[in-house]
């Protein structure tokens, strides 16, 4: 068994689609995860791999980032930027904007005025939003993932964005990991799979076994020598 773990927003089905075509004898299990849970999951144990939001603490874990995703503002539908097609970061200036403890964007400055709370979720800083009382600037898929009839979104390209990526703790970086990998970085199935190649002093080991192999027995081939000084009689 796979054990996958991913945080809100992504959608792991394509890769999981591939894996189930590929490892039919290998079950993955997906768990769901809040980002802010997601490490402490790998390092207890609790998963074999899985997608998370940059940043991460990587300490003792592997990291290959996937992709970036625009960062969206989330209003109520009769709020003035839903009118535009973006939204710049300065046009927030006059609004409150919430900055719920779950966050994963990393901000160096946060835009918009402090809003009066700061919500524990996304999720709950979705339903103020609706509310009328701020906004929220969010990763498309979170604002696709928390869709409401009453909000709209936009896209600010000048706001900082956040990063997927795939992880899984250094120490325990098994086969199955190594298969996910490939799967992840988009390898074939006739290709090596992303497992770790050989090392130099390994591979005329494994030449010798298929010259073996290709004789039909465990022993190397020797070529027949030719006898000197034969005479018929």
């Amino acid at each position: 068994m796979f054990r996958l773990a991913y945080v809100p927003g992504v959608t792991p089905a394509k890769w999981v689609n591939v894996w189930t075509e590929r490892m039919p004898g290998v079950p993955i299990t997906l768990v769901a995860v809040p980002a802010a849970e997601v490490v402490g999951l790998l390092r207890d144990g609790g998963a074999d791999a899985a997608f998370v939001r940059l940043p991460v603490d990587r300490d003792g874990l592997s990291v290959i980032p996937l992709y970036v995703e625009t960062t969206v503002v989330v209003v109520p539908k009769d709020h003035a930027v839903a009118a535009a097609d973006e939204a710049a970061v300065a046009d927030l200036t006059d609004d409150e904007v919430f900055h719920p403890l779950d966050d994963t964007i990393e901000w160096t400055a946060r835009p918009g005025l402090p809003a009066f709370t700061r919500p524990a979720t996304t999720a709950d800083a979705v339903k103020l939003v609706a509310a009328g009382t701020g906004l929220l600037l969010v990763p498309q898929s979170l604002a696709r993932l928390h869709h409401r009839r009453d909000l709209t979104y936009r896209p600010v390209p000048d706001a900082p964005q956040s990063q997927v990526a795939l992880a899984w703790p250094t120490d325990a970086t098994t086969d199955l990991v190594e298969d996910f990998i490939g799967i992840v970085r988009g390898r074939t199935v006739n290709s090596s799979r992303g497992r770790t190649p050989a090392s130099p002093a390994e591979k005329p080991k494994q030449r010798q076994a298929r010259k073996a192999a290709q004789n039909g027995s465990g022993r190397r081939a020797v070529p027949a020598r030719k006898k000197k000084g034969y005479r018929p009689r």
